[in-house]
């Protein structure tokens, strides 16, 4: 794939945004307001992107490390002319979870690894045979099913955190809450940041300072024994086969984010974007495997940015140069890391609460936004079956392979959709979609 990057040309004086326009991905505002800008990019996706490597016990220090390589990737990989930052998917919690809990850290990054290769062979097919058989393989109602049974798979893991510390946790996802909707443009986007910043310094004041053991503690003995600069430590992949099918349904979640971050930014840029989606899969895939090999989470395209992008009207990727640089130089701090690391479990308790629900509720807004009916028997059962199958985590063990809830949930979604399709249309017995129009007037009920 060519990767030579187009460079940006001053949008207006360069100082402002012109009225009823947009700042494109090849154009930028002076150096020092994009800079500015990168910063602001770097801000949004903090929280989100932390909070992984926080849940699964990475190092945050290496997640940010492969955060801004995989963000630099895919400015080059898509020629420069889709923003877009890499940051932590939240699909790869329960795996890893899973992973770590059976065969330790390095098998979870060997997953990882395995998933960025897949994301990556698909990206390929997609650049060179175009993307309408993602879209035919996963219809709104499949891909938002998926979307939401992995943030409601992880409610369990929320209460487990939210019982560490119940007063700061509590705290914690009342100022996510208030700050959502206390606060315009990015501070209120920022609800989550907020949130955990202000739990923290709750469970520093209320545990460490006034001892009260309901808040928690912060442990401040590894940040000082951490350097101020040096490299992130770094994980080998290991492999089990086993343990793979709990991570390649990831990659439908990879996939839908991906291609939704390209609609969306051209939606919003009036840009036909569409020839590079496989490029987008591309580049994510790379990005995704490098993490896996050297020990970091694996990553998607960030809602947060696209937030960021939306309230400011600048698009240009030279704001995420600017990010990636700057997530570059934290990560070459351990001792910025090991700060990152003492956030509390009760406190992540707090913001996951929020944040696996919004995973869910995120999945239930692509059925919104596509109109998807579930008065449609097929699309009902697409979506019923998979929920529960997730929510209650079911196993199913072939061999030496163990499936969960979310592989399980995902491949449902699949099997169930096409599988109920074809026997539709195979014996023609579609069903008309109850609605008013449908309910049988008083003579055709005495008639019947």
């Amino acid at each position: 794939m060519p990767s030579t990057p187009t460079l940006w040309r001053l949008h207006g004086d360069g100082r402002h945004v012109t009225p009823g326009q947009v700042v494109s991905p090849d154009e930028r505002l002076t150096w020092p307001r994009t800079v500015g800008l990168g910063l602001q990019h770097v801000v949004a996706m903090f929280g989100a992107t932390f909070l992984v490597p926080l849940l699964t016990h990475f190092s945050p220090a290496t997640t940010l490390f492969f955060s801004a390589i995989g963000t630099v990737l895919f400015l080059v990989i898509t020629r420069n002319r889709l923003p877009s930052y890499l940051g932590s998917s939240f699909a790869f919690i329960s795996p890893i979870l899973a992973a770590t809990a059976s065969g330790g850290k390095n098998l979870a990054v060997g997953g990882i690894l395995v998933t960025g290769l897949v994301l990556a062979a698909v990206g390929f097919v997609v650049h060179r045979a175009g993307a309408g058989w993602i879209n035919a393989l996963m219809p709104p109602v499949v891909t938002g099913t998926i979307v939401a049974l992995i943030g409601l798979n992880l409610a369990p893991a929320a209460w487990k955190n939210y019982q560490f510390a119940p007063s700061a946790a509590t705290i914690t996802l009342g100022v996510i809450l208030l700050v959502t909707v206390f606060f315009k443009g990015i501070l209120g986007r920022l609800s989550i940041l907020v949130g955990v910043v202000v739990g923290y310094l709750v469970t520093w004041l209320g545990g460490n300072v006034m001892g009260w053991s309901t808040f928690g503690s912060l442990d401040f003995a590894t940040v000082g024994k951490a350097k101020w600069f040096g490299f992130p430590e770094f994980t080998t992949p290991h492999f089990s086969w086993s343990l793979l099918g709990l991570f390649v349904p990831v990659v439908l979640v990879l996939i839908a984010e991906n291609v939704g971050h390209v609609k969306s930014v051209a939606a919003m840029t009036g840009k036909d974007l569409d020839p590079l989606t496989g490029r987008a899969l591309f580049a994510d895939g790379v990005a995704t495997t490098l993490a896996g090999i050297g020990g970091g989470s694996g990553t998607t395209t960030y809602a947060e940015n696209i937030g960021v992008m939306a309230a400011t009207r600048v698009y240009s990727t030279a704001a995420y140069w600017v990010a990636a640089a700057a997530a570059f130089v934290l990560s070459m701090s351990p001792k910025f890391g090991a700060l990152i690391a003492t956030i509390p479990g009760g406190v992540l308790g707090g913001a996951t609460t929020m944040l696996y629900g919004m995973i869910g509720i995120l999945g239930a807004r692509i059925w919104v936004q596509n109109k998807v009916d579930f008065s449609d028997p097929v699309h009902l059962a697409s979506a019923a079956v998979p929920l529960v199958i997730a929510i209650a985590n079911f196993r199913w063990k072939l061999g030496n392979l163990e499936f969960t809830g979310i592989a399980l949930g995902a491949g449902a979604a699949l099997v169930i959709y096409h599988g109920m399709r074809w026997v539709e249309r195979w014996r023609g017995t579609g069903q008309e979609p109850a609605s008013p129009a449908s309910v049988p007037v008083p003579e055709e009920r005495a008639a019947r």
